[in-house]
């Protein structure tokens, strides 16, 4: 046409979509949140495939909080700005996750998850739809897939990632390779357009946008607390710069000076956060110096002295870096109750998790066990010295360990002959602590009310973050606080 200049990101829209749909994969896409034209190499149906076969990983891999009325309350919550938001009719999944890191992170076609960790730290419902609304921008704007498809043509050039595309149709249908989204982090521009969508649906469900800078004040005081160990969601959601006060401004703009009726809730909230466990949870397991306690499990173990060891929610790991050595405990089950240890080695070969394996059965004190060398599959590969005891009719203890020249392995097997059944009722009858809401009881500073109210399990600059306030901060009688009622534990 004469007189109208087409631009030049059309063409290369056009060039692109040729391409792909020559080779059956993504092309040239409308963004739902801007609806700008874009390149993409992974298409809608892609995208929901991924979020579908990632989440039973997901869920196995942190585990859900137990508390079905606050996983309710963060749905509720997370239904009302899904119906607002750029994808009002996308089938939305929001998750309690049953850990204390603190984050929320989101996975292509409509999966939200949050942790009960940054719950704690949340003082309200306009809050929790602040860090709800940015999650759900960053599907909206299918920050995802535009980050797979850009590593992409950096890594290999345009047409040799399209024709490598047909890896990433199976990518979709796998829930190892969806749980790697997990690691794609974020640019700065896509932390950005996510603040700005999550302060617009959530004023759009009227809640007050204004909120919102308080929660990202938190996140850098916890993030200054801890140093080089940021809490996850400030490593996978880089901070744009000034994020604060860009939130502001843009909270401030979008409200501007109307009388709009918008929630706050913190009265709401902090009903339903009420009795929330905070931090590790001991009945989830946890060590006393090198032994290893699972209260739900009902088993215990010893780990070689002066090993490190860390307790994940899908595995317990150690490590002992002068001998090049890791050991790895994980769960695992079978529907097949009646199997024993032997039997159940035998079914990891038929199912190809292990190619061989070579050992005799054993009987510990208080549990039949298989003890021996398996040679795994798959990328883990390798000889591993290995240890299969059943704790429960179908459920498994899977311990395995190797170091270099086998330096540790008797070090190995002693721990995995270690393990026994826990009896003692000190060890089994663990509780976590809590959350509990407290009002002032007088007017006098932060630190001063946090000694006489018993908030121990804490400091007090950690208590004064819970309650995004100061240790030398005035407050009024009656103002609600959150404490952290000490559990029963070591």
């Amino acid at each position: 046409m004469i007189g109208n200049k087409v631009p030049s990101a059309w063409w290369s829209c056009l060039a692109i979509t040729v391409l792909a749909l020559g080779m059956g994969a993504g092309g040239c896409a409308t963004n739902p949140a801007t609806g700008a034209k874009q390149i993409s190499l992974v298409s809608r149906g892609q995208e929901l495939e991924m979020g579908r076969a990632a989440d039973p990983a997901i869920i196995s891999e942190y585990g859900l909080y137990d508390d079905p009325k606050l996983a309710a309350y963060v749905d509720s919550v997370g239904q009302r700005l899904g119906k607002v938001s750029h994808l009002p009719t996308e089938v939305w999944h929001f998750r309690l996750l049953d850990s204390p890191v603190v984050n929320a992170f989101a996975l292509p076609g409509g999966y939200i998850y949050i942790t009960r960790g940054i719950l704690a730290q949340m003082n309200s419902e306009a809050q929790l739809a602040g860090v709800l609304g940015h999650e759900i921008g960053h599907v909206t704007a299918r920050h995802s897939a535009q980050q797979i498809t850009n590593q992409q043509i950096a890594q290999v050039g345009l047409l040799v990632g399209m024709v490598a595309f047909s890896g990433f149709r199976e990518y979709g249908g796998l829930a190892a390779q969806g749980m790697g989204l997990l690691f794609l982090k974020y640019s700065r521009d896509h932390e950005s357009q996510a603040d700005e969508l999550g302060v617009q649906y959530s004023a759009r469900a009227k809640y007050d946008p204004r909120q919102i800078p308080a929660t990202y004040e938190t996140l850098k005081r916890i993030g200054d607390r801890e140093g080089a160990g940021l809490p996850n969601f400030l490593s996978t959601h880089p901070d744009p710069g000034d994020r604060q006060v860009r939130t502001r401004q843009l909270a401030e703009a979008t409200v501007g000076g109307a009388s709009l009726h918008l929630e706050i809730g913190a009265e709401n909230y902090r009903r339903h956060i009420e009795g929330l466990v905070y931090g590790d949870d001991p009945r989830a397991g946890y060590f006393e110096n090198s032994r290893f306690y699972h209260p739900q499990l009902g088993f215990q173990l010893i780990f070689p002295s002066g090993w490190k060891t860390v307790n994940n929610p899908s595995a317990v790991v150690a490590t002992n870096e002068n001998l090049g050595a890791t050991m790895q405990l994980t769960l695992g089950s079978t529907k097949n109750v009646s199997l024993t240890p032997s039997e159940y080695v035998d079914s990891l070969r038929v199912k190809n998790a292990i190619s061989s394996a070579s050992g005799r059965p054993e009987q510990f004190r208080d549990f039949p066990a298989w003890v021996g060398n398996v040679v795994l599959t798959g990328d883990q590969g390798g000889n591993v010295a290995a240890g299969f005891v059943r704790i429960k009719p179908g459920q498994f203890l899977e311990i395995i360990g190797q170091s270099k020249g086998g330096a540790a392995t008797e070090q190995i097997y002693a721990a995995i002959r270690s393990v026994a059944a826990l009896t003692d009722p000190e060890k089994l009858n663990v509780t976590p602590d809590r959350i509990v809401v407290t009002p002032a009881s007088r007017t006098a500073t932060f630190s001063q009310l946090w000694a006489e109210m018993g908030g121990g399990a804490i400091g007090v600059e950690d208590g004064a973050i819970l309650n995004s306030t100061r240790a030398a901060t005035t407050i009024q009688a009656g103002t609600p606080l959150k404490t952290v009622v000490r559990g029963k534990h070591s």
